[in-house]
Formats: C-alpha cells, structure tokens, sequence
C-alpha cells in the first residue's frame, strides 16, 4: 500500500543497411482495455525485461494490472502481477501470457538479468506483505524458470523503483530509498536515496553499496561489464522542472565505487537508459534534455567520455537499448529508431528511421528475428504491442517509408584533444 504524501502516486493506497527497416507487420494487443480513464499509465503496465531459454527462445517478462490491463482498483491501489510470455524469434511467434508472480498490491515495475551460466534474477517493488509501505524484492530461476530462490525475498524494507544487471559472479540490483513529497514530475515529489546490493548466483546478498544518499536521487538504471557496473540516476533540482544526471562506477567484488559526478542538466525526467557494448568494450548512455534533445555518450570501462552526440531525436521513456554487436538500437519520438554504430577510434555514426511504431512509455525492449530483423515489443494502457521490422534495403520505393537519415553532429574525446 502506497500512500499518496509519502511515495510516489504510481503506487496509490493499499550500419544503414541493417537500420533500414520496414514495418512488416502491425501490432499484436493482449486485450482490449476496460475503461480509457486518463491515468497513469504506469497503472496499466509498467516494467518489462528478457531472458533466454534453452532452446534459444526469449522470455518477456512484464508487469500489468491484468490481462487486458484495467488500471488502478477503485481505491486507487495497483494490482499488478507478473506475466511471461515466449518469443520463438526464428517463426516470429509469440506465446499467450502467462501468470509468472501473483500477490495482492503490485509486483512493479518488473526489471530482469541473466547470468552467463543461465540463472535469471527478477526484481521489482512489493506492495505485498511490507513492512514499510513497500519492499524492493526479487526472485531467483533456473534457466527453465524452475525456483532456486523462489519469490518473495528481500532487498530492502522501503526500497524502490531498482534495476538489475547481471555482473561479475552475480547481479547488481540499483535501488530507490525513501521519497521527498513536492516537486519532480506533476508535484509528485522524489526519491531520496539510491542504494546497490550484490549478490552471488544463489541468492544471497553479498553487500550492500551506498551510492547518494539524501540528495533526492531516483530512478537508478545500470548496465553490467564483465567486472563492474555503471550506474546512473536522476537528481532533483529544487525550482526547476528538470533533472541532473549523475553516475558511479561500481566494482561489486569489492564494493569499490567510483563517483563520476554530475554527467550533463536540463535532463527530462526518466527519459534515459545505459548499456554495455561487449564488442566495443564500451558503455552506451542515452537520454533526452529538456526541448526534447536527445543525447548519447559513449564512455569508457573507467568512465570516461569517448564520444558524445547531442541532435538525437527525443528518446523514448523507459525504452530499453537494443544491443547489436557495434550497433544500439533505441526507440524515439513520433514512432523513430535511432541506430548509434560505433566506429574506429570510437567515432559515433548515427542514423534515424521514421516508423510507424507508436511507443508505449512505461517500457518498451527489442528482441533478434524473425530472420535478420527486430521485433519491438512496448507497453501501453490497451496491453503489449509487438512491431516486426525486417531489415531491408534502404530504399523508399521498396520500404514505403522515409529512408534513413543520417545525424552529423558527433563529437570523439580524440578529435576534440587534436582541435
């Protein structure tokens, strides 16, 4: 149970060629929605995250007020549950929803991790059974979603809002402690602190990490290296209806963390995501400022800034990076996708493709197939949309869309030190 004046209301009472894509098919609905009330839509679906199985399917994992979706109960309390469904990329099929995690209150918003030897960690905030509004908590599974360390266990009493990634011999999870009532999106107020815990591949919490305390920080996301994590998160900024952007380096054997300091201002409330790119050995930031100016930041193991790009279009809320070899797909406004490749000497090409797709905000992720293609899969009030785009020659004729646009305004640390 959520209470409006303590917590946020989103939990209330109790290379070209690949880039040229063409919208193949249009969108896959799980149901019809029971009422169009204007709400959050985060009380209609809200986290979304994939895993492997053996055969080489993904699990999409996502948080939802039913199936179709209804939104908040009458007294304004979210009753999400956690779903799966399996995506068999090689036919492009899609199986019905499953009941993965089911208690009253809501299980939101579900974020996943795989470990290299198959262990799948989910992890989401807990209005069930709480001693403290809410409890940041996770679930542990065998690579066939058998239980090794079943849900409901804890992070933390009163966390929220975290992130998972996989690191090292086990997962990071990033994570909300605490909320300022007033300013933030519509008054709502904001977090206060944002804490990381490590654990081992069975479960146990190893540490916890202090990453910002009392400094209305919030929404943590990270991406996970073979050895360390990048974490990132917003910070409020009394009088304004903006954020800063701040990052850490965290090594999880050692609990070592490395403060990278304020990254850039003027940043758009939870607009921004990060990702690790194993074939560049690098990390991907990306985020939108205020006049919907996109931005992406290449930055190194030990967190320097390589390359930076600020005309991207506005990306889009709660979008996950889709990761292709030297290539990050991320979505953006007025139905966009954004191709950042990188190149020699970190140089940033960049690429847009106007689509058709109408990005949900409360969680979208990008999934490999069917053939060389992208099948993008984001949450909206009426349920999960599915947009298949085949990779085709970037020809208008042939794709019917616009062809792709190429972005000239990348900048490298190398071509800036040889000015």
């Amino acid at each position: 149970m959520r209470i409006r004046t303590q917590l946020p209301t989103h939990r209330r009472l109790c290379s070209a060629l690949t880039l040229a894509m063409c919208l193949l098919a249009g969108t896959l609905v799980t149901g019809t929605p029971t009422s169009h009330a204007a709400d959050d839509p985060r009380a209609f679906m809200h986290g979304i995250g994939t895993a492997r199985a053996p055969d080489g399917a993904h699990y999409i994992f996502y948080s939802a007020s039913g199936l179709p979706p209804r939104g908040a109960d009458a007294d304004g309390s979210w009753p999400h549950d956690v779903y799966v469904s399996t995506w068999q990329p090689a036919s492009g099929t899609l199986s019905a929803p499953q009941t993965f995690i089911s208690r009253p209150e809501a299980q939101e918003p579900v974020s996943v991790a795989q470990h290299a030897n198959g262990t799948i960690m989910l992890t989401f905030e807990d209005g069930f059974d709480a001693r403290d509004v809410l409890t940041q908590r996770f679930g542990l599974y065998g690579q066939r979603l058998e239980p090794i360390k079943a849900y409901p266990q804890d992070i933390l009493s009163g966390g929220h809002s975290g992130h998972i990634a996989a690191v090292a011999d086990g997962f990071v999870v990033f994570y909300s402690e605490g909320w300022v009532p007033g300013g933030g999106v519509d008054n709502l107020g904001s977090g206060d602190n944002v804490h990381a815990a490590f654990l081992d591949t069975r479960g146990r919490i190893i540490r916890h990490v202090d990453v910002a305390s009392g400094k209305r920080a919030w929404w943590p996301v990270l991406a996970g290296a073979p050895d360390r994590a990048l974490l990132v998160w917003q910070q409020f900024v009394r009088g304004r209806t903006d954020a800063s952007l701040h990052a850490a380096l965290m090594q999880p054997a050692t609990g070592k963390l490395v403060p990278l300091g304020r990254l850039l201002d003027k940043l758009n409330y939870y607009t921004y995501q990060v990702a690790w790119m194993p074939a560049v050995n690098r990390f991907l930031l990306t985020g939108t400022r205020q006049g919907d100016q996109g931005f992406a930041r290449l930055i190194s193991p030990d967190g320097k800034i390589l390359a930076q790009a600020d005309c991207l279009p506005a990306t889009v809320r709660e979008a996950e990076i889709m990761v292709r070899d030297r290539q990050a797909l991320i979505p953006a406004a007025q139905g966009q996708v954004i191709s950042v490749d990188i190149g020699e000497q970190d140089a940033l090409h960049i690429t847009t493709l106007s689509l058709d797709a109408r990005w949900g905000t409360t969680g979208t992720l990008g999934l490999p197939g069917p053939d060389q293609g992208v099948t993008w899969f984001t949450l909206t009030e009426e349920g999960m949309r599915h947009y298949l785009q085949k990779a085709a020659l970037s020809d208008e004729a042939q794709t019917g869309k616009e062809p792709a646009r190429p972005l000239s305004c990348a900048t490298t640390e190398a071509a800036a030190s040889a000015q």
